[in-house]
């Protein structure tokens, strides 16, 4: 049985099918790459497996039970995460506030004892606070613990909006364009960092990127969507040849003259 599945998703918008009948499979433990030209449904896709989105059709299972129609929170609580494509971080509040967002998400403190800031309270803050912190020292940035997330550069941002990720304890992440506005070295570093996620978390992790160079080092297994569809599946040996993956990238003409 496949970590996850998703069967059959259909999404609609209106008269715009974004994606349909898509399937997907992801074993525990992979880095599975979702690719794709811009517009591809890629993002909708994983817009239906964290919440955002119900599938008019189709159905997502979670070790074999279905999560289709729960909440986003309620995704989370089930051990999936994600970042997004435009970075959502808390940009007035601190970087470790940020990631204490994400601790906050697994305390067990009621209404009341937060409007009477009982003992329990207090004590869930503070190590809610030293997990934060342990978790900005993880990912490397622990410097800048004290700053407002909005200004901090955007490879720090990147890093910070995935530790906020892994504050949730995931078994699966979702990082969608993790490289995206990045420079050389620093697509280096969060290929390198990505890899680390799986080997010490022992995370499953998807995700979407355009940067194939990243693509084709670090993923196992990649799937392929174009106008909402799957068009390919497979190893990244066999995704670099297949034709049809070529004409959706490159044209028609591209695969006439090859």
């Amino acid at each position: 049985m496949a970590l996850l599945e998703a069967n059959g998703l259909t999404k609609r918008f209106g008269g715009l099918v974004a994606n349909e009948n898509v399937t997907i499979k992801i074993e525990k433990g992979t880095i599975t790459a979702v690719i794709g030209p811009n517009g591809a449904g890629k993002t909708t896709f994983f817009n239906m497996i964290t919440g955002f989105y119900v599938p008019d059709e189709g159905e997502i299972l979670l070790n074999g039970k279905s999560i289709k129609g729960l909440r986003p929170d309620q995704i989370a609580g089930n051990g999936i995460t994600r970042t997004f494509q435009n970075i959502r971080l808390f940009k007035e509040m601190t970087a470790l506030e940020n990631v204490m967002v994400g601790v906050h998400s697994r305390l067990k403190a009621g209404i009341l004892g937060i409007l009477f800031n009982t003992k329990r309270v207090r004590e869930e803050e503070e190590r809610a606070r030293v997990e934060a912190y342990k978790l900005l020292e993880y990912v490397g940035i622990e410097h800048i613990a004290n700053e407002a997330a909005g200004s901090l550069p955007y490879g720090l941002q990147r890093r910070l909006e995935i530790a906020r990720a892994l504050a949730t304890n995931p078994h699966i992440i979702l990082l969608d364009e993790p490289a995206a506005g990045m420079n050389p070295r620093e697509t280096i570093e969060i290929t390198d960092f990505i890899r680390k996620l799986k080997n010490e978390l022992d995370l499953t992790i998807i995700l979407i990127e355009h940067d194939m160079k990243l693509v084709m080092g670090l993923s196992e297994y990649i799937h392929v969507l174009d106008y909402g569809k799957k068009i390919a599946e497979g190893t990244p040996e066999e995704i670099r040849s297949n034709p049809r993956v070529i004409e959706a990238y490159l044209g028609k003409s591209a695969t006439e003259a090859s």
